[in-house]
């Protein structure tokens, strides 16, 4: 019996070492935030420029970038209108050229690049790129 016993108290032993050794090695692991934890408040602001009213320095150079970028959008549109018309006049000396019977494949391409290039430069007039 004491034999028993004293194997009983080794194995309870045994079992109650394992789940102590085991709690601690969990219990020093950092554990994730609880939800809804509230960090300092410089940690929230990390990345975002603060709000604040810009002064005329940089009012003035935002101004200046809008003028520019309004400047080489223009030159753009001006750019692809002539390349429009360029492609239009082509597609209606192409269409002259053939007859009733006949569509180049030539005609078909140019149609396709005067709706790609037409549909750029509408974008670029509403000011979307």
């Amino acid at each position: 019996m004491s034999r028993l016993l004293t194997l009983v108290m080794f194995a309870s032993l045994f079992f109650a070492g394992g789940a102590v050794a085991a709690h601690s090695q969990t219990a020093d692991e950092p554990s994730a935030p609880p939800a809804g934890a509230q960090y300092p408040p410089y940690s929230r602001d990390i990345g975002r420029p603060a709000s604040r009213e810009p002064n005329e320095l940089e009012q003035k150079m935002e101004h200046d970038r809008e003028k520019k970028l309004n400047q080489e959008r223009q030159a753009e549109l001006k750019r692809d209108t002539d390349k429009l018309f360029q492609l239009a006049t082509q597609l209606k000396q192409a269409v002259a050229k053939s007859n009733e019977n006949t569509l180049s494949l030539e005609v078909i391409k140019k149609a396709g690049e005067i709706e790609k290039l037409a549909k750029s430069v509408r974008e670029k007039m509403r000011g979307q790129n």
